[in-house]
């Protein structure tokens, strides 16, 4: 049986999907909370559509938008850019600040 999936960062499936809804799951962001779509790395970029999709297909309410979740570890941009390095560098150093 093929693995169809509606959300590539969490893992879920559309027959998640259809499970969650036979159960009662018939809002979006008890959708989202249930199956956990939407919580990975492109925070819901790639699947709501989808998801809204299925879920006003049986019945249900598709009100946006869901509940955010930002990453777990929030990272300063100048870490990102390598800048907290050349700071902690100079500082060794006895450079002034840049």
């Amino acid at each position: 049986m093929a693995k169809t999936l509606a959300c590539r960062c969490e893992d879920v499936t559309l027959h998640d999907l259809e499970e969650a809804i036979a159960r009662g799951h018939t809002d979006l962001e008890s959708l989202k909370r249930y199956t956990g779509f939407g919580t990975g790395w492109c925070q819901g970029k790639s699947c709501v559509a989808l998801c809204a999709r299925l879920l006003v297909e049986r019945g249900g309410s598709a009100a946006l938008p869901i509940t955010p979740r930002p990453p777990m570890h929030p990272v300063a941009l100048g870490d990102l850019a390598g800048l907290a390095r050349v700071a902690e560098d100079d500082e060794k150093a006895g450079r002034p600040p840049r």
